[in-house]
């Protein structure tokens, strides 16, 4: 038969699954002989069993009388006892901590006999009176389920007819007669009588605590922080202590290390007289943790041996609450305390130093996700601010500037060397130029995934979007919330974390690590404010320069221009994994293949060819001496063809005026060619229609005029004594002939190339795998490929029928809500379904070609989640944004050393 109970002494920290989070480590703390109340846990087994059958199983009943009785027997106190009662608190404690999402019921065991007994054993009426209205309170409530509202307007009755402000101004009577009020409320409200018989309310408390888990907040705190729903909770059913029993009792918390900074030393809260909830509560201003060793050296000093002895043997910081009662100190409860990004780096190192972890685990210790977050600026504190509006936050960062509507704007007051802030209903690939030429995005429109959530991430641009509230006309260049107008010009201030707008501009402070990160070690020590400071940039490289030694997984960086390569270098980047050449013919460039796709014979779109092609080969010339040595994967044209053409609606609108007036000449007739060419080419779904491969086999002049810019730049380097590496990636592949014939082309170009210079051309060429079919057929691609890259992004969207752009905004809330999703998966990889893709289209195409190179450029290439799951299915690299390099470093050593893999750098 299964066992669903367990004292506090036969569990330990390595059981969270069976008795959560809480009960393992208080089985811990009686494990290493600390003074812990003695209780028992009720297991995450038997919380399963009742949420599948509906009650709880008759064999918990049994093993809670037996471990009752041991703990009655340890402390020497009785459940309903008339002359020392015991009293228990029934708590919650899932696997994974889930903060005030479930129920707490305490001082069960109180009824009108036993209040009687406490205030006796207390010397005290009022403190008893008070846990007996507590406990009444909080089993109508939690046990059954009665509006709170209830018992908080008898409350505030009692406290106006006593002439009070606050309860702990209530003296014994009053409590006594709110007692009789709450009662009353339970009596009514539910037609039975608030029960007497202890074992009756310890029974329908641990009940209720099971149904908790189920509660609305519980269930969406899961759902944000993707915690499973079937897991369950345990039950802590532990003896009460008490320290509000005068002045030489107490209750405190306190931590082994400052969680805010990560330094050593005595940190915590005490409260003399009190119990834990005030604590919390704020009731009254507490004392440092010091001012103990004042009140009670005593248990000062054993306090300290125990947060020593926790430390050790947690080998971590952590959090532990405690009460003292009459003198004697009680344990209640330990765990690795949660710390800020910045403490997270130091206390790992700290570790280190004191040879308490090795440096694989530090590397443990600390994540990617905090790493981004000391790398983003951040507004000053102390600075004054003015909130104008609130939308998403979708790139952390601060950012100000001057507002602007379009890309000209941005770009020329970017010459005049004014910062300012692109502000759009919603962005899309033709506002690049803008974003390049701002610090921040602002739109009204759109999700944390939608084109100027993705661009900014990956710009490392501080963004927010879904600012419903701001009216935005781009013609009266002005933003209206309400009563407020802002001007283009005007400053405003945005922070891409909590997605707030401010009017006016909002100091923004350097990141230390950021300095780090762009200038190198030494000049970060040298600009750093002051020790603290200094000790976290030390911190950081310590742990950087380990999780590069440690990594299997190459970093590469998604970067279109040489100054983006020069970044990405800058950041540890070992080469380029997606140039996507598209951006390189967006604004006045456009004008170039828009002459190529309009060509009405073989000879005008050669010539429309030649004129791009300096063009293109500079760009290829920069792009690849940035990245001198290390290879640079560059993306032949990718943009749905409509890109590349003018408005339909706003060219019809030109034409039909033109014609209405009567108008003609050079200008005109062009419009009108134009619009043909725009109709002719369009499609209901440009996302899956004429682009990538398909744009290059219907104008193979395209692909042929990059290829030929390729092998004219690495001819042209070689020249120079350089190493230019490029790789010619092939996009949106679904078929081994498509390849097949696009490499027939490109080998072709680089043969005439290599005969007019006298160079070898041996050009790695590759794809790009980003359809379900691609992945599915790989065995039969990698025949025509040196090499896969998989775009994540493109192939989330073919997998689930997606587009990134539309959904996020139309149900995604509804999804999340629901727990369809529990993130976007254009944020973190579908491990389950487009993973499954990667997957085999890893192992499909290595059947072919064993040592077949494959890597990830999508937007998931940056994000940590998604970089333990490339490690795990054998990528050789990821590439994402510049400003993610870091991030990726060190996810990719830790994903070896949490899997506890041999290094092979």
């Amino acid at each position: 038969m299964s066992q669903y109970v367990y004292m506090f002494s036969e569990g330990d920290r390595d059981q969270k699954d069976l008795l959560g989070g809480k009960g393992a480590n208080l089985a811990e703390m009686v494990k290493l002989g600390l003074p812990v109340p003695p209780g028992f846990t009720i297991s995450t087994d038997a919380c399963r069993a009742f949420l599948s059958e509906g009650k709880v199983p008759p064999e918990v009943r049994v093993e809670v009388t037996r471990s009752l009785r041991d703990v009655e027997d340890q402390i020497g106190r009785t459940l309903g006892d008339s002359e020392e009662p015991l009293l228990l608190s029934v708590r919650s404690g899932a696997k994974f901590s889930m903060p005030g999402m479930m129920e707490t019921v305490l001082n069960v065991g109180l009824n009108d006999d036993t209040v009687q007994s406490l205030a006796d054993f207390a010397n005290d009426e009022r403190f008893a009176w008070d846990s007996y209205r507590r406990l009444i309170q909080m089993f109508g409530k939690t046990v059954l389920d009665l509006d709170s509202e209830l018992f908080s307007d008898a409350l505030e009755a009692r406290k106006d007819a006593a002439g009070v402000s606050t309860d702990v101004d209530l003296d014994a009577e009053q409590l006594r007669g709110l007692v009789k009020d709450y009662k009353e409320i339970i009596e009514r409200e539910t037609g039975r009588p608030f029960p007497q018989t202890p074992r009756k309310q310890l029974d329908m408390a641990i009940e209720a605590v099971f149904r908790s888990w189920n509660t609305e907040r519980a269930t969406l705190y899961r759902r944000r922080e993707r915690i499973p729903d079937d897991l369950g909770t345990a039950v802590n059913v532990q003896a009460m202590v008490f320290g509000n029993l005068g002045e030489t009792s107490g209750t405190g918390v306190c931590f082994t290390r400052d969680p805010s900074s990560g330094h050593s030393g005595v940190y915590g809260d005490y409260l003399p007289n009190a119990q834990g909830e005030d604590v919390v509560a704020g009731i009254r201003n507490t004392l440092a943790l010091a001012e103990l060793k004042e009140i009670d050296e005593a248990a000062y000093r054993e306090l300290r041996t125990a947060m020593r002895r926790l430390e050790t043997h947690y080998r971590d910081l952590c959090d532990i609450e405690f009460t003292i009662e009459r003198g004697h100190l009680w344990m209640l409860q330990t765990r690795v305390g949660k710390r800020t990004a910045a403490a997270a780096f130091r206390v790992a190192t700290q570790l280190v130093d004191e040879q308490l972890i090795t440096m694989d685990e530090a590397l443990e210790r600390v994540t990617g996700e905090q790493l981004g977050q000391l790398l983003f600026p951040q507004f000053d504190k102390e600075a004054k601010r003015s909130l104008l509006a609130t939308g998403m936050g979708a790139s952390p960062g601060a950012a100000v500037g001057a507002v602007v509507f379009d890309n000209a704007s941005a770009e020329a007051k970017k010459a005049e060397g004014v910062d300012v802030i692109l502000v759009r209903r919603e962005t899309s690939p033709e506002d690049l130029p803008g974003m390049i030429a701002a610090v921040g995005v602002l739109t009204a429109r759109g999700g944390k995934t939608s084109h100027a959530a993705v661009v900014a991430r990956g710009m490392g641009m501080c963004a927010v979007v879904g600012a419903e509230d701001l009216a935005i006309s781009v013609a009266e260049r002005t933003i209206t919330v309400g009563d407020t107008i802002v001007s283009e010009g005007d400053t405003i201030a945005i922070d891409g974390k909590t997605g707030e707008i401010y009017l006016g501009a909002v100091d923004v402070i350097d990141s230390p690590v950021m300095t780090y990160i762009s200038e190198g070690l030494e000049s970060a020590r040298a600009k750093a404010e002051d020790d603290d400071t200094r000790e976290l940039i030390e911190a950081v490289d310590r742990l950087l320069q380990h999780a590069d030694d440690r990594r299997r997984l190459r970093v590469r960086a998604n970067a279109d221009t040489g100054e983006d390569a020069e970044r990405a270098r800058d950041r540890g980047a070992e080469g380029i994994g997606l140039c996507r050449t598209e951006h390189q013919f967006l604004g006045e460039r456009r004008e170039y293949i828009e002459r190529v796709i309009l060509a009405d014979s073989a000879e005008t779109r050669e010539a429309a060819i030649m004129e791009l092609l300096p063009v293109q080969r500079a760009d290829f010339v920069e792009l690849l001496e940035a990245m001198d040595g290390l290879p640079t994967t560059i993306r032949l044209l990718d943009p749905p063809l409509h890109e590349f053409l003018p408005n339909e609606t706003e060219l019809a609108v030109r034409v039909a005026l033109a014609q209405e007036r009567g108008e003609s000449g050079e200008g005109v007739e062009r419009d009108r060619v134009l619009l043909d060419a725009v109709r002719s080419t369009h499609e209901q779904n440009p996302m899956l229609g004429l682009r990538g491969v398909r744009l290059g086999l219907k104008y193979p002049a395209l692909f042929g005029l990059q290829i030929r810019a390729i092998a004219e730049a690495v001819v042209e380097l070689r020249g120079q004594g350089k190493d230019p590496q490029p790789e010619i990636m092939v996009p949106l592949i679904g078929s081994r002939r498509e390849l097949h014939l696009v490499r027939e082309q490109a080998e072709q170009i680089l043969a005439e190339v290599a005969e007019s210079s006298g160079q070898a051309l041996d050009l790695p060429i590759g794809c790009m795998i980003e359809l379900p079919r691609a992945a599915l057929t790989a065995n039969r691609i990698a025949h025509e490929a040196d090499f896969f890259s998989f775009g994540t992004n493109d192939l989330t969207q073919t997998t689930w029928g997606f587009s990134r752009d539309d959904v996020e905004t139309e149900f995604f809330p509804q999804y999340l809500d629901n727990g369809v999703l529990t993130i976007s998966p254009f944020e973190t990889l579908d491990g389950l379904g487009v993973g499954e893709l990667v997957r085999q289209g890893v192992a499909n195409g290595r059947s072919t070609t064993p040592d077949l190179k494959a890597g990830v450029c999508g937007e998931h290439g940056g994000d940590p989640e998604s970089i333990h799951f490339f490690h795990e299915v054998g990528l050789d690299y990821v590439s994402c944004s510049p400003f993610r390099v870091p991030v990726a470093r060190l996810e990719a050593g830790r994903a070896v050393v949490m899997t506890g893999e041999s290094s092979t750098a």
